[in-house]
């Protein structure tokens, strides 16, 4: 089966934001492109919805040797096509997709496979209740540049594995990368049509969101794209899974160990230039280390190294677009016009790379309450950083903010640490660490208030992949239901003796066994003359 083209001939170009130069071109869909593709998803799903679970799962470990096997190729065109160092492409998307395939096709089995419901009601001997987990239909999965091969590949081997066809709309700045997936995983040979991908900007996506046959959309990218995404879902009553961004802190007790909270402020702020998903973008530090803490960071980012992802030594590449760099150094400006002090970092051109957009990675204090960088998620390696005189008023600092997607808390004292991590309000929070578990495919990744609804990854992300359905079957010869028609004066008193007797107060059984006998026993009487005249 051939896959659907775009009726217009329009292409989507691929620059590298290095050299500027166009890496390839892809086809840009357009509405009946995309209702022809989820159509074809569509036509396929059924066939694949009826492979064992086995099977399903031997496709995923095929695709994880898919990976492997051309980890170097694809490390190459993230780093060209996204500005991600070559070895945090490696490491931080290939490496832990290979161990999250496994882990989907060891432990998706389990996952869904029949759950037995065991009831301890009288009434229901002889039943047998089951939650049965089925596929949905065609799952729409609509990407962000964020990690343009992991976020779209492992979602796809979710609803893969859950029996789902899916259609994937990836980044437009990385739309090679996007097109791998797809490519990817018909290597492992998934059945063609069980995994398309379409092109194209926010339009493309939210046409694929209204698509006639998808059954659910998984989106992640700005609030912006994600409400209108969330109002055409709301508007067609279809499921949605959203993650809009995010504006984590990081708050440094005054008994962390030093080096350890400015090493998570370095990664967890700076490593993806800034552009990860759960990047840190505020830092509270306690008045104690704030001194301290502020040199070392300021120290460390200086030493950083801007320039070539393809260069193995480089730590910093540029941003992923221009609008990006555009938006980053505005937030960044208007802070700055608003009193806030730079103590390293911001725009910056690299020598022999004058086409690329680099920020160097900014370290700012004083920071206005009603300054963008205060509000506003920053698309790049921004952190400002505020000392705090008490816990309570960290944890409130944290919470000061509209969005939840992750937070972290740097301590000695673990339990504190887990103590004041239930305080924040987020969908993910870690103690001594940030952001990591996105590799970490057996927890569940998604955030609260507005970073997002719904989950990925982990049990709850297979729970948001299929429909959970009751099957419940009785014996063919059974016992007539204490509550069946017609009706009599017994029913009313036995279940008010029933639930005395089951569940009141000791005193009140003794009572209520001599007050509900008659009426119990003739309930009774009625089920067992019912069975047997069967």
């Amino acid at each position: 089966m051939t896959a659907p083209q775009p009726s217009s001939s329009a292409l989507l170009e691929s620059y590298s934001p290095t050299t500027g130069e166009l890496l390839g071109t892809v086809p840009r869909a357009d509405g009946a492109a995309v209702d022809a593709t989820v159509a074809d998803a569509a036509r396929t799903q059924p066939f694949w919805a009826a492979l064992p679970l086995s099977d399903r799962a031997r496709y995923m470990r095929r695709a994880a040797q898919v990976v492997i096997d051309s980890m170097d190729d694809l490390a190459t065109l993230i780093a060209r096509e996204h500005g991600k160092p070559v070895g945090e492409a490696a490491a931080l998307e290939l490496l832990p997709m290979v161990d999250s395939l496994h882990w989907i096709a060891d432990h998706g089995p389990r996952l869904l496979r029949d759950e037995r419901v065991r009831t301890r009601q009288v009434y229901l001997l002889g039943k047998r209740h089951r939650h049965v987990r089925e596929p949905l239909g065609v799952l729409a999965v609509i990407c962000s540049s964020s990690r343009p091969w992991a976020e779209p590949f492992l979602q796809t081997a979710i609803a893969l594995m859950c029996g789902n066809a899916v259609v994937v709309k990836p980044a437009p700045e990385a739309p090679l990368v996007g097109a791998r997936v797809e490519q990817a995983l018909a290597r492992a040979g998934v059945p063609d049509g069980a995994v398309r991908v379409v092109q194209g900007g926010d339009e493309v996506g939210e046409a694929l969101a209204e698509a006639d046959g998808v059954a659910k959309v998984f989106f992640t990218g700005s609030q912006e794209a994600g409400r209108r995404v969330a109002a055409a879902c709301s508007r067609l009553g279809r499921a949605a899974v959203l993650e809009l961004g995010g504006k984590d802190p990081q708050l440094v007790l005054a008994d962390a160990r030093l080096d350890d909270a400015v090493a998570g402020a370095i990664w967890g702020g700076f490593s993806g230039s800034g552009q990860a998903s759960a990047a840190i973008e505020r830092v509270y530090v306690a008045r104690a280390l704030a001194e301290p803490f502020l040199e070392r960071l300021v120290r460390r980012a200086q030493a950083l190294r801007l320039g070539d992802p393809l260069a193995p030594d480089t730590d910093i590449g540029p941003l992923v677009s221009a609008t990006r760099a555009e938006r980053a150094r505005a937030i960044l400006a208007d802070a700055l016009d608003q009193g806030a002090t730079l103590h390293c970092g911001g725009p910056i051109e690299v020598e022999g790379l004058e086409r690329a957009s680099f920020l160097a990675p900014a370290v700012v204090t004083d920071v206005a309450p009603g300054a963008r960088l205060t509000l506003e998620p920053v698309p790049g390696p921004v952190l400002s950083v505020v000392a705090f005189d008490s816990e309570d008023e960290a944890v409130a600092l944290a919470n000061d903010s509209p969005f939840g997607l992750g937070a972290s808390v740097w301590t000695r004292d673990r339990a504190r640490g887990e103590r004041i991590a239930r305080r924040l309000e987020a969908g993910m929070t870690w103690v001594n660490d940030h952001r990591y578990s996105h590799s970490a495919v057996q927890t569940a990744w998604g955030g609260a208030k507005a970073s997002g609804i719904g989950r990925v990854h982990g049990e709850p992300g297979f729970r948001e992949c299929v429909e959970i359905k009751l099957l419940a079957s009785g014996a063919a010869r059974a016992a007539r239901r204490p509550w069946g028609l017609p009706y009599d004066r017994s029913l009313r008193g036995a279940a008010e003796a029933a639930a005395r007797l089951l569940y009141g107060r000791d005193e009140d059984r003794l009572p209520a066994l001599r007050a509900g006998a008659r009426p119990l026993a003739q309930v009774g009487a009625r089920m067992v003359r019912g069975a047997l005249k069967r």
